[in-house]
């Protein structure tokens, strides 16, 4: 078997560094396979002799698949993997690590509500600068728990909801998420626009971005 390394951009404003990584390796294989583990890698197998720009090809095609799978994956694994068995001693908060009083324990439900609490007593304040530096005005917010986004925008309506799991990580993802969800206000899709707007706004997109694809503390 011979492997490498190739990495998917999918052509959508992302920016240096924040392309995914996919592990090749050529095999007896008639296609390509890709597969996403539950720890968020991406491999991909391919016949022996396929050029690897037509496997480059393949991983672009499916860039908003494989990364909407991938970041689904990192989502549910960051959280849970603390609270698996009967519960966690500790948990991530705006990306440090809490200890849970008189050595008890938590569920993943209870600390989905400290989640949604924290969220609620933090989103005013960030809604109100976002707003402010995107120039973009929400008719409404509301708080859900969303196994495979960070937030969503009806922009028809102007209604936005954000994840409560949001305050697993540090407080500038949360304002990231409000911006990004904002400038869908102004541009629906994610074009040159769009990602200026978002740019003016969080200067460090790129970086923060990174950062969410990785777990809520360490």
């Amino acid at each position: 078997m011979i492997s490498f390394i190739l990495y998917v951009n999918d052509g959508d404003g992302v920016r240096a560094g924040d392309a995914i990584p996919v592990s090749v390796t050529r095999k007896h294989v008639r296609n390509l396979n890709l597969r996403i583990h539950r720890d968020g890698s991406v491999v991909l197998s391919m016949p022996m002799g396929m050029p690897a720009g037509r496997a480059q090809e393949f991983l672009d095609r499916r860039a908003a698949w494989i990364r909407k799978n991938v970041d689904s994956r990192l989502k549910r694994a960051a959280v849970q993997d603390l609270l698996a068995g009967q519960g966690a001693s500790t948990y991530p908060l705006w990306g440090e690590s809490v200890e849970v009083p008189d050595g008890g324990k938590l569920t993943l439900d209870e600390v989905d509500e400290i989640y949604r609490e924290e969220l609620a007593r933090r989103l005013p304040e960030t809604v109100m600068w976002m707003e402010s530096q995107v120039g973009a005005h929400a008719s409404s917010w509301k708080i859900r728990a969303m196994a495979t986004r960070w937030g969503s925008c009806t922009p028809k309506t102007g209604a936005i909801r954000i994840n409560t799991r949001l305050a697993a990580y540090p407080p500038e993802c949360l304002s990231y998420v409000v911006a990004h969800e904002l400038a869908h206000l102004l541009e629906p899709t994610h074009n040159a626009r769009f990602h200026a707007i978002v740019a003016r706004a969080i200067p460090n997109e790129p970086e923060i971005r990174a950062r969410m694809r990785k777990p809520p503390v360490g």
